[in-house]
């Protein structure tokens, strides 16, 4: 049976990446967002949001049981805000700015977040990719992991 799966993650530069493919287990797996958003802004004190550049990341693969799959990423380039903003969305929503519109995720409405985010562009090019499959089986050689 084909299978999906995704996974997804912030990184931030100025922490070398974390917390990264983490984002979830960051601390600790039962550390509120809010005590999250506190150590990311201590950690981030006294930087310039060019330093704060950060970007969302997600990860879509699609494989079949011979073993044949597919990844598509999705990214959203962004800065981590001085201090958490807005009531939509979940996770680190609050606390990432995209400079361009002056807002956190958190901030965007649904329709607007889903349009751009780093999972809506992954999950554009996950249908894209399902609208062409499967590859003729010679290419499958090619794409085996």
């Amino acid at each position: 049976m084909l299978t999906l799966a995704d996974d997804s993650g912030l990184e931030i530069d100025a922490l070398g990446g974390a917390p990264g493919v983490y984002s979830a287990r960051f601390l600790r797996p039962e550390a509120s967002y809010e005590e999250r958003f506190r150590i990311i802004l201590e950690q981030l004190q006294g930087l310039s949001i060019e330093q704060r550049t950060a970007r969302f990341r997600c990860v879509i693969t699609l494989a079949e049981p011979s073993g044949y799959c597919r990844s598509v990423t999705g990214v959203v380039e962004g800065a981590i805000a001085d201090a958490p903003r807005g009531e939509h969305g979940f996770g680190y929503d609050p606390i990432f700015l995209l400079p361009e519109l002056g807002k956190t995720m958190a901030e965007l409405t649904p329709e607007v977040k889903n349009r751009m985010s780093h999972r809506g562009r992954a999950a554009h090019l996950a249908r894209t990719l399902l609208e062409t499959w499967p590859l003729p089986s010679s290419s499958h050689q090619e794409h085996r992991k």
